[in-house]
């Protein structure tokens, strides 16, 4: 979307809408806050944090928020799994790749013994903390699973050499119940689901979008109102049919979206004109 019609239009500083929102822009609710604030404390002694929820509840959002948080904290190295449905071999090798660590796929035990040695060092020397986010972690393999519950401790469970988030959705927990991964399962520290969102929330989550982006009364009440109640609770929907309505608005060049331009977008009558309207107050 073009930032300087955004600007010149709106006076907006960015599309409060889009998924690749500044952290400025993005909304954190109190259990997110405390959840970040419980993870950051877990750093400190390691072990796993685990977030769930079904889609467009606010997970990758919480993962993020919990990224940047930890990413500021000193000596504390953050990596990505970018591959979660990998086979071990592959795993680790890109784990090798996040904390710079030459493993042999070929030898799962030499590979394990040359990374737990790897952080035993900057545990003793550098004292650098090591963190692994995880995200879509149902699609994770039993033996990857089990495999990074072994990867992360040392002399029996009595120390933690890395702090792991796993995200994923309802697949996820009924993965943790099954009898090979129960013993991963017990080991989560803390925990955090993110359920469908209340009217409420849906609607401070719009306001906070608009605010932060520099243009407060963009929407009008009824429109946000509409919005809300047919986002059915889930932020992404919400966002996704705010940034549907900014973009016709945009191309019409329209002052201010209302609920005439909800219903030209999601309920139209026949053909969209292909001219610009007059911009309307």
């Amino acid at each position: 979307m073009n930032t300087k019609k955004l600007l010149s239009l709106w006076s907006l500083k960015w599309n409060p809408f889009s998924p690749e929102l500044p952290s400025d822009g993005l909304w954190l609710p109190p259990k997110i806050e405390h959840f970040a604030w419980r993870v950051e404390q877990l750093v400190q002694e390691g072990g796993f944090a685990l977030i769930t929820g079904e889609s467009g509840t606010g997970k990758s959002v919480a993962l993020r928020i919990v990224a940047e948080r930890l990413a500021a904290l000193r000596d504390v190295l953050v990596g990505v799994l970018q591959r979660p449905q990998s086979k071990t071999a592959d795993f680790y090798r890109e784990l090798g790749d996040i904390f710079a660590v030459k493993l042999s796929p070929a030898n799962r035990y030499g590979g394990f013994k040359v990374l737990r040695e790897r952080w035993r060092a900057h545990l003793a020397s550098s004292r650098i903390k090591p963190v692994l986010l995880i995200d879509e972690a149902q699609e994770m393999a039993a033996d990857v699973l089990s495999e990074l519950r072994l990867l992360s401790s040392a002399d029996f469970d009595a120390t933690s050499l890395l702090t792991i988030v796993l995200a994923g959705d309802g697949r996820l927990l009924e993965r943790l119940r099954q009898e090979d991964l129960i013993p991963l399962g017990t080991r989560i520290r803390t925990r955090l689901n993110t359920a469908s969102a209340s009217r409420e929330e849906l609607l401070e989550l719009l306001n906070h979008a608009l605010a932060k982006a520099g243009n407060a009364t963009l929407m009008t009440t009824e429109l946000k109102d509409v919005l809300v109640d047919h986002a059915a609770g889930n932020y992404r929907l919400l966002m996704t049919m705010s940034g549907e309505l900014l973009a016709y608005a945009l191309a019409q060049e329209i002052a201010q979206l209302d609920e005439k331009c909800f219903l030209e977008v999601f309920q139209p009558a026949g053909p969209r004109p292909a001219g610009k309207k007059k911009a309307r107050a």
